[in-house]
C-alpha cells in the first residue's frame, strides 16, 4: 500500500503543479456539516444556472487518421488448476438496512439495487447506473423507433496507437455509454467520450453541443461518471494515460485535477477504461497498469463559491503477482483492470485480465489498513474478467469471464459465474458454459442485466441468454450476431440489446422473464456497435462504431 498523500495534479488555467506528501488524517470526516454543505451546493447550482452556455457551443471534430501529440507490493492471491481457490475474510461491518429499525448501510445499502444512485442529482450518472451495476435508465420504450438525431457532422476518428499497433479509431466502443443528468437549468444534458479523443456535451433533447469538449491526448474508451452528490463534477480517464477531473460550475469544463496510470509502475498497458465509482467522497478507479486505486476527493468549494477537489490517495494495489502470471502463462500476459468497480454494503469488488476478482473492505482501508489487511475475498476464476461485477440484493456476485486462454480453471468453472463473498468454504454457487476451441474466443465481454429471478447476458458467441439466478440454468437463448459485447438493459419491462452488427432489438418481458417477446427489430447506424445504450426519458442513446452517437426515439413523438 502507497502511504496515505495528496496526489495526482491539480490543474489551474496555465499552471499544472504536483502537491508535496502531506500526513493524513484518519478521523477527517468525509462529509462537512450538514447545513454548511447545503449552503454550498445551492451556491454552486445559482452559479452553474447563471453561467451555464447557451446551446451554440462549437464541438470540433478531428480529421480521419490525424494524430495529436498527448500533452511490488504484491497481493496474495491462491491460484491453480483445483476448481475452489479463495481468500475470505469476516467483513468489519455487517449492518443490514432492510431491517425494519435498521439504518440503511453507508457504503451502498441492499436497497439501492436496481435503483438510480444518489438523491441529489437526477439521470443515469456511470455506467450501469448504480455502484451494483444494476440500474439502466428510464422509459417508455419506443413503440416505433427512428433515429431522431445523431451527432456530430462528420465522424469522430483519430488514430491511437495500442500495444504497438497504430490505427484509426472512429466513434464509440466497449464500454462507451453515454451519462445524462437534468440540469439546473432545465437542460437533459448527455456527457460522453469518444474515438476522437474527446468528451462531449449535448443537449440530449436536440443533439447540439451545450458546451465546448474536452480535448485529450487520446481515444477515450470508457464510461465517465457525474458526481451523484450535487457536486458539479465529471470524472473521466482516457488511453493518453490520465485519469480527470472536470468542473462544470465554469463558463467552459475546465480539468481541474489529472493523474497518470505508469506502465512503469504496473504491467500491460496505461489505458483508463473504468467508470469512476464515487461513493460518499471517496473514488474506486482501476487502471490498465493492473493497479486499483482508492482516493479520498476532499470535495469543497471556494471563496468564490467554485468547486473543489483536493484528492488524496488511500490505497494504490498491485492486482498480481509471480503466482497468478505463471498459472495464467506467457501467451497473454494481461493483468488490466478494465471493469467498473461494484460496492455493496462495505465491500468494493473488482477484477483484473487475469481473472483475480477481489474484494476489499471499505471502513479498514479508510482506517490505514494494507490491501493484504481490507481483503476480504479473492478468487481465481481462470481467464479474462473485463464485464463489470454485478451483484444482487443478497449480495451475490455474477462475473461474466472470457474465454480466450483456455485455461482448465476456466473451463471447469464457467464463463458467467454466481459467487458467495460470504462463504469462507466454497463461494462458487454455479457457473454458466460458453466454452470455444481456440483460437474462437468464448465468454462474455459485456456486462449482464440483473431481473427479478433470471440474469439475462450477451455472450461472445452471439446468444442474448436468461439465465435462472438460483440453479444457473440456461431457460432462453436468443442469437444476436458472434463478437457483440454491448451490455442489455432493462427498463420499463423491456429488454433492449444491440448487436454486434448494429441492430437495436426491444424485447416485452411481461409476466414471464423466461420469455421475453421480441417488438421490434432496428438498424442504427452503418458500421458494429460495442458500445452499451443509455436509455433516458423515452429516448436510447448508443454510439456506433461508423463515428456517430445517435439518438432513437418514437416516430413523430
Amino acid at each position: 500500500m502507497t502511504s496515505s498523500r495528496r496526489y495526482g495534479h491539480l490543474v489551474s488555467p496555465g499552471r499544472s503543479y504536483t502537491l508535496n506528501p502531506m500526513p493524513s488524517d484518519p478521523n477527517r470526516p468525509i462529509v462537512v456539516g450538514a447545513s454548511l454543505a447545503a449552503t454550498l451546493v445551492v451556491m454552486s447550482l445559482v452559479l452553474f444556472w447563471l453561467l451555464a452556455p447557451s446551446n451554440e457551443a462549437p464541438a470540433a471534430t478531428l480529421a480521419v487518421g490525424s494524430t495529436l501529440a498527448p500533452t511490488d507490493n504484491g497481493a496474495t492471491v491462491t491460484t491453480g488448476t483445483t476448481r475452489v481457490s479463495t481468500t475470505v475474510v469476516e467483513p468489519s461491518t455487517t449492518t443490514e438496512g432492510t431491517i425494519p429499525g435498521q439504518p440503511l448501510h453507508a457504503w451502498v445499502d441492499r436497497s439501492t439495487v436496481g435503483e438510480p444512485w444518489g438523491s441529489a442529482v437526477e439521470g443515469l450518472l456511470t455506467f450501469r447506473g448504480n455502484p451494483t451495476n444494476t440500474y439502466y435508465g428510464t422509459g417508455p420504450i419506443p413503440i416505433t423507433p427512428e433515429i431522431k438525431w445523431s451527432y456530430p457532422d462528420s465522424p469522430m476518428c483519430s488514430s491511437s496507437t495500442d500495444l504497438g499497433v497504430t490505427s484509426t479509431w472512429c466513434g464509440n466502443g466497449w464500454t462507451g455509454q453515454p451519462v445524462i443528468w437534468e440540469r439546473p437549468d432545465g437542460i437533459t444534458e448527455l456527457i460522453f467520450g469518444a474515438y476522437d479523443r474527446r468528451l462531449h456535451f449535448l443537449d440530449a433533447e436536440s443533439g447540439q453541443p451545450t458546451r465546448s469538449p474536452i480535448l485529450t491526448g487520446d481515444i477515450v474508451k470508457g464510461t465517465p461518471t457525474i458526481d451523484p452528490d450535487g457536486f458539479p463534477l465529471v470524472y473521466f480517464g482516457s488511453r493518453d494515460n490520465k485519469l480527470r477531473i472536470v468542473a462544470l460550475d465554469r463558463t467552459e469544463p475546465v480539468v481541474i485535477w489529472e493523474v497518470e496510470a505508469l506502465i512503469s509502475e504496473g504491467r500491460w498497458n496505461d489505458d483508463w477504461d473504468a467508470s469512476p465509482r464515487i461513493v460518499n467522497d471517496i473514488m474506486f478507479e482501476g487502471a490498465e497498469n493492473g493497479l486499483f486505486h482508492i482516493f479520498r476527493l476532499n470535495r469543497d468549494y471556494d471563496e468564490l463559491g467554485l468547486v473543489t477537489v483536493d484528492p488524496e490517495l488511500l490505497l494504490k494495489m498491485v492486482t498480481y503477482n509471480e503466482k497468478l502470471l505463471n498459472d495464467i502463462g506467457p501467451g497473454y500476459p494481461a493483468v488490466s483492470v478494465e471493469n467498473s468497480a461494484a460496492i455493496f454494503e462495505g465491500r468494493v469488488y473488482f477484477a483484473n485480465s487475469a481473472g483475480r476478482v477481489i474484494g476489499l473492505d471499505i471502513e479498514r482501508v479508510l482506517a490505514g489498513a494494507t490491501h493484504e489487511e481490507a481483503t476480504v475475498f479473492d478468487y481465481w476464476v481462470g481467464d479474462d474478467v473485463d464485464a463489470s461485477i454485478v451483484i444482487d440484493e443478497e449480495g451475490m456476485l455474477y462475473v461474466s469471464v472470457e474465454y480466450e486462454r483456455y485455461l482448465d480453471q476456466a473451463k471447469d468453472l464457467g464463463q458467467l459465474i454466481k459467487l458467495d463473498p460470504y462463504n469462507e468454504t466454497d463461494p462458487y454457487l454455479w457457473g454458466m458454459f460458453s466454452l470455444t476451441e481456440a483460437p474462437a474466443k468464448g465468454g462474455l465481454w459485456s456486462t449482464p442485466a440483473l431481473g427479478k429471478e433470471v440474469l439475462y447476458a450477451v455472450t461472445n458467441k452471439g446468444f442474448l441468454i436468461a439465465v435462472d439466478r438460483e440453479t444457473g440454468n440456461e431457460d432462453w437463448v436468443f442469437e444476436v450476431g458472434a463478437g457483440s459485447w454491448s451490455s442489455p438493459a432493462i427498463v420499463d419491462g423491456h429488454l433492449l440489446v444491440v448487436g454486434n452488427t448494429g441492430l437495436l432489438r426491444d424485447f416485452f418481458i411481461g409476466a414471464d422473464e423466461r420469455a421475453p417477446d421480441l417488438q421490434w427489430t432496428f438498424q442504427v447506424g452503418n458500421g458494429n456497435i460495442e458500445a452499451t445504450p443509455a436509455v433516458w426519458n423515452g429516448m436510447i442513446y448508443v454510439g456506433n462504431r461508423d463515428g456517430f452517437m445517435y439518438a432513437v426515439g418514437e416516430q413523430n413523438g
